[in-house]
């Protein structure tokens, strides 16, 4: 059974008592930030020189420098950078400055994992992993909720790490819905394995070849927009609610049915084969070591083929009818962007 820890089992004095850095302004970076900061929390955003995020964290009321000065001025540094930047941050403007007894943070284990982050011995290694994007991590933390989080201690030099770590998630609004116990490896696993096969890989290639079967039969582009794409949020939106028996139950007996006959013709045992090999890819670390030298490389084939994915027809047709429905609140993402 998992261990689940809520606002009542932390200590938030912990962690108001502590100068925190938080390395990165993007997506976690400026969600932890904020959160941190309107908890009490003393914090530090640390950045390159030349940042386009600097005068944006400024504005937002938070005390900026560099990463250097930001890392030298703390006792707890929390990594929130891109996984594949993360290591070079580290080696030059980070590891000078720490000392026993600091506490060096992380929202996902990946580096850790994959040992292309080594900490010193002396000080606490640990992560509070938010279980959703950061712009979510903010906006619900704003409207009073939270998002639930996972927790891991990698080095407890001092004895306190854990209890450290959960003071920092429930000044991010984690304690709030939940925070889980877990490993190092079994996040960065994990999370490897539902993004590639599941939440982004998986879907994604669903919804577009959902998309291009109906299209290639000669339907209209907008149909198979909504059919394939659109409605798939008020499906999540249930299984969110209720899981897969409140889905069930909501849709018409028509749809739970096409649900029953159809679902396993799609995820056959190839297909399963398949989410066995990508699992034993993230494991034995050759997923890691193919990302980090796209990315060693200039990330060549990733960025061509992004350029190939923004430009597919499902995206034109969908930035059209998403502009005829203002409540949507549209974002258009075009391609090379």
């Amino acid at each position: 059974m998992a261990t689940i820890y809520y606002d009542r089992d932390a200590d938030p004095n912990l962690i108001r008592n502590k100068k925190v850095a938080i390395i990165g302004y993007g997506s976690q970076g400026h969600a932890h930030a904020l959160n941190l900061h309107d908890s009490g929390v003393d914090v530090m955003v640390g950045l390159r020189e030349g940042s386009r995020s600097w005068a944006k964290a400024a504005a937002d009321g938070l005390n900026v420098d560099t990463v250097a000065n930001a890392a030298a001025w703390a006792d707890t540094i929390v990594l929130l950078a891109p996984d594949t930047a993360q290591p070079q941050i580290y080696h030059d403007h980070i590891v000078a400055h720490l000392a026993p007894g600091n506490t060096l943070m992380f929202a996902h284990g990946f580096n850790i994992r994959f040992e292309t982050i080594e900490p010193p011995e002396g000080m606490d290694v640990s992560m509070v992993a938010p279980k959703a994007p950061g712009h979510r991590v903010r906006e619900v933390y704003v409207d009073g909720g939270g998002t639930p989080c996972l927790l891991a201690v990698h080095a407890d030099a001092s004895g306190m790490a854990k209890a450290n770590a959960l003071a920092y998630a429930w000044a991010i609004g984690g304690a709030r819905a939940g925070v889980l116990e877990t490993t190092f490896a079994e996040e960065t696993e994990t999370d490897l394995f539902g993004e590639q096969a599941v939440l982004c890989g998986g879907v994604s290639a669903l919804v577009q070849a959902g998309f291009e079967t109906l299209v290639e039969a000669g339907y209209q582009p907008e149909v198979a927009y909504f059919e394939c794409l659109h409605e798939l949020k008020l499906i999540v939106d249930l299984m969110y609610q209720g899981g897969l028996n409140y889905m069930r139950y909501s849709v018409s007996d028509t749809a739970e049915h096409g649900d029953y006959t159809a679902g396993d013709r799609l995820i056959t045992e190839e297909a399963r084969y398949e989410m066995s090999q990508i699992l034993n890819e993230i494991q034995n670390g050759e997923y890691a070591r193919k990302w980090i030298a796209e990315n060693e490389n200039g990330r060549t084939w990733f960025e061509a083929e992004r350029r190939r994915r923004q430009d597919h027809l499902i995206e034109r047709v969908g930035a059209d009818l998403r502009g005829m429905m203002p409540f949507v609140k549209p974002v258009t993402i075009r391609p090379g962007e």
